[in-house]
């Protein structure tokens, strides 16, 4: 080409106008780049060959630990964070198989703390999980407030409970019977002697919602996932003793083994800390690691003191029900349900006693038990819910604490670098999960049989 043509081009195609063409291809290569490796539902095949922390569970717990992690790391980078989880799809997962309440009215202070640190945290949602060149989060939260109810002889402990709530900075009221039914005329008041009603940081949103905007916001500063199971672990060992003078082995995690799904492969991930959020199936994991301690050195283990349970949920039609002003009801007799999106929708159901619990090996619904047990205590206590029609169900599990029915948020007491954050679902209340939030706190000891722990009334 001669220095006419070039002339004549640069005439043509003026130098401006070249240069907001490579603006605009620099902008659109960055943004293509930046969305192929910041997507959350971009799937990393292997998982690094070293990672500082692994999380095992990709709930919404696992998945806010990692949030912290990285939130609270002094520098950026300085941590790498590996998340597993073996349900991509989450089908089975009890965070978006909960009914996703969440409830300021515990008995303990530890509880009530942590559930008003998370109400904080959905109201500023954006603030903290937000993602650039993406669209704001909705969690779909409703603030309708949980309403207790209690008989006779339960009325004392609910009052208690509530000064407790309050003196954490809970905003709950405590109703009789008269002005239960002035303010719910569809109530039926027969039996309850008291109420207590949450006017604030209460009421129910969208799991999934929730945990997407976690995975998102970790992926996009740097967490690493992978789709696996872990299956064993290679443990490094060392004496110790323990307060009261006891020799003790103790061991740490060198090395998670990491199995692929649908493949024989396996992959190690050398850690220097492991994260046991794998809720209902946590005592699982954490039997890996003890039966490998016990069998090279010691024969002592420690159970976790938490096991799956599987919870039926019911949703039904009922033209008639309560309506918009339908908060969480949790009834005398155990059964609870609440609205479900505007067209008079409800859901709910209730615990089995000891002899009825179901089998956990699938997630099959028992239709009969909400014909036998859960539909009677409904229309006692609702009448329009006589003639109500069930449109659906499921059934989920949750990690029920055999111990005291409290969160375990615990370094294991011989596995010394693993840190266990299970025991929390129950009814599908998701009210700890900004437990990462001090990845830093010092943990509390396993408890110990002869340790004085005070009972659960939640």
């Amino acid at each position: 080409m001669g220095w006419n043509s070039l002339e004549q081009l640069a005439i043509s195609f003026p130098l401006a106008d070249l240069q907001k063409s490579l603006t605009n291809f620099q902008s659109q290569l960055k943004e293509n780049i930046t969305t192929l490796f910041d997507n959350p539902f971009f799937d990393e095949k292997r998982p690094p060959v070293q990672a500082e922390v692994v999380i095992v569970g990709g709930g919404v717990m696992g998945w806010s630990v990692a949030y912290w992690l990285k939130a609270l790391e002094p520098r950026k980078n300085a941590l790498r964070v590996l998340v597993v989880e073996r349900d991509p799809t989450y089908s089975r997962a009890s965070t978006v198989l909960s009914v996703g309440g969440i409830r300021q009215q515990f008995s303990l202070p530890e509880n009530i703390q942590m559930s008003r640190y998370s109400a904080y945290f959905l109201r500023t949602v954006n603030e903290h999980l937000g993602v650039m060149n993406e669209p704001p989060i909705d969690i779909q939260f409703n603030p309708s407030g949980y309403l207790f109810l209690a008989t006779e002889e339960r009325a004392a402990m609910l009052e208690e409970n509530v000064n407790i709530q309050r003196a954490e900075g809970a905003e709950v009221i405590l109703l009789s019977p008269t002005q239960l039914k002035k303010k719910f005329p569809w109530l039926n008041t027969d039996g309850v002697a008291l109420a207590s009603y949450g006017l604030e940081d209460e009421g129910w949103f969208d799991p999934w919602s929730l945990l997407t905007a976690f995975r998102r916001k970790a992926i996009s500063m740097g967490v690493h996932h992978c789709c696996g199971e872990v299956t064993s672990f290679t443990m490094a060992f060392c004496n110790s003793v323990t307060p009261v003078g006891e020799e003790l082995m103790v061991s740490r995690i060198k090395y998670a083994c990491i199995q692929m799904p649908d493949s024989l492969e396996y992959h190690e991930v050398a850690c220097a800390l492991v994260v046991n959020a794998a809720g209902a199936w946590s005592r699982k994991l954490a039997e890996i690691a003890e039966v490998e301690t016990s069998s090279s050195k010691t024969k002592k283990i420690f159970k976790l003191p938490v096991e799956p349970k599987k919870r039926y949920v019911y949703v039904w039609h009922s033209p008639d029900g309560p309506g918009l002003n339908c908060p969480i009801l949790i009834d005398t007799s155990g059964a609870y349900f609440r609205r479900e999106g505007l067209g008079s929708n409800y859901l709910g159901g209730m615990s089995p006693t000891k002899d009825e619990e179901p089998d956990i090996q699938d997630l099959e619904v028992d239709h009969e038990f909400f014909q036998e047990k859960v539909w009677p205590k409904l229309a006692h206590r609702v009448p329009a819910f006589e003639s109500l029609k069930v449109k659906g169900s499921w059934a989920g599990y949750y990690d029920y604490n055999t111990y005291d029915q409290n969160a375990v948020l615990s370094v294991h007491p011989v596995v010394m670098n693993m840190v266990i954050v299970t025991g929390r679902f129950w009814r599908g209340t998701l009210s700890d999960f900004p437990t990462g939030l001090k990845p830093t706190l010092k943990m509390e000891p396993w408890p110990r049989q002869e340790d004085h722990i005070a009972p659960a009334r939640d």
